[in-house]
């Protein structure tokens, strides 16, 4: 039998490793439903939104897998988190249903000029969802007041500037992955429009990376003592010094996927350098993984749950992309 430390490190992995693939999957898609919005062709837009129909939804599951897990796995953390993210909480789900209806019934609009809308609705849902999804990362780097294991604050701590920054870099970033996207499962105009976006696109999101690192530095002491560790920054220094050399050459391969991948591997770092900040919290200032967590028995409960459902979602999630790949052709509606 496992101690218990090592069961709070496997539930935290658990945890961890859902929200990753909901932020790099559906951050994906929510990116090009941002450009999508912003594109002028339609022709474009139906190449768009082919790409993404049929594996959208599948992506989500793994949000309820993070919800899900922090509810059972880390109660107290939840228990502290809700209050304080209520109202990002709520925009992030009522912008999620109106990615979803904007992309399942543009088809059946009976003009142009709707479908059109129902577009503009698709660009106003996918900005939404990740500005509240970085609103939410940045409000729990930045810290949540609690006392007692109980919330402390107004509930406006997430209206702050460092999580609206963290919002607006998320959401760059997705659109980012959404133009790498588009350069792998298009061709012709629309992939060369994308291969131009994500090239610019990774210059952007690079720097204000940079610079939300350097901001996150300032905030807590810690963060500083652990970001400045050179064991900590050199390995990263080198895998995106890699990655981006991969991100380069991609675009003069005939493996267009290489860009995609090499943006994700930058989101998998960026993930992986917030985790190396906060570790061992799970709600700072103060609330470590051990206090939050739930008993032992409850998390070897769902950590069997887990050991059944990853492997499947994934295999699902494989298949899809499996089943749909291939390259899309912009054509008329």
């Amino acid at each position: 039998m496992m101690d218990n430390d090592w069961i709070t490190l496997l539930s935290a992995a658990a945890l961890g490793f859902s929200v990753l693939n909901y932020v790099l999957l559906d951050g994906t898609d929510l990116g090009v439903g941002v450009l999508m919005g912003l594109t002028r062709c339609r022709q474009h837009r139906r190449a768009m939104a082919v790409t993404i129909l049929p594996i959208w939804d599948a992506n989500e599951t793994w949000l309820v897998l993070g919800g899900g897990g922090l509810l059972a796995l880390f109660p107290l953390a939840y228990a502290i988190l809700l209050p304080a993210l209520y109202l990002p909480f709520i925009a992030m789900f009522l912008a999620l249903i109106l990615r979803a209806l904007a992309l399942e019934f543009r088809d059946y609009s009976p003009s142009d000029s709707i479908k059109r809308m129902v577009d503009g609705l698709q660009l106003v849902g996918s900005l939404l969802a990740g500005a509240t999804q970085g609103i939410v990362l940045g409000t729990l780097v930045q810290g949540v007041p609690n006392q007692g294991g109980q919330y402390s604050g107004d509930g406006w701590e997430w209206s702050g500037l460092f999580p609206l920054y963290c919002g607006a870099v998320l959401v760059v970033g997705y659109m980012w992955l959404g133009a790498c996207w588009l350069y792998w499962r298009t061709v012709d105009d629309l992939q060369r429009r994308s291969g131009r976006e994500a090239k610019v696109l990774a210059i952007v999101t690079l720097v204000l990376l940079a610079v939300l690192v350097v901001w996150t530095a300032t905030l807590d002491a810690r963060y500083a003592h652990r970001l400045s560790n050179r064991l900590v920054w050199l390995p990263v220094a080198i895998l995106i010094t890699a990655l981006l050399i991969s991100f380069t050459l991609g675009f003069r391969s005939r493996r267009h996927y290489l860009p995609l991948f090499a943006a994700l591997g930058i989101f998998v770092l960026a993930f992986a350098l917030m985790i190396a900040a906060l570790f061992p919290l799970i709600v700072p200032p103060n609330l470590t993984l051990q206090v939050a967590a739930s008993s032992p028995n409850s998390q070897i409960f769902m950590l069997v749950g887990f050991a059944v459902l990853i492997p499947v979602t994934l295999i699902y999630n494989t298949y899809g992309f499996r089943v749909f790949s291939g390259k899309v052709r912009a054509a008329r509606d």
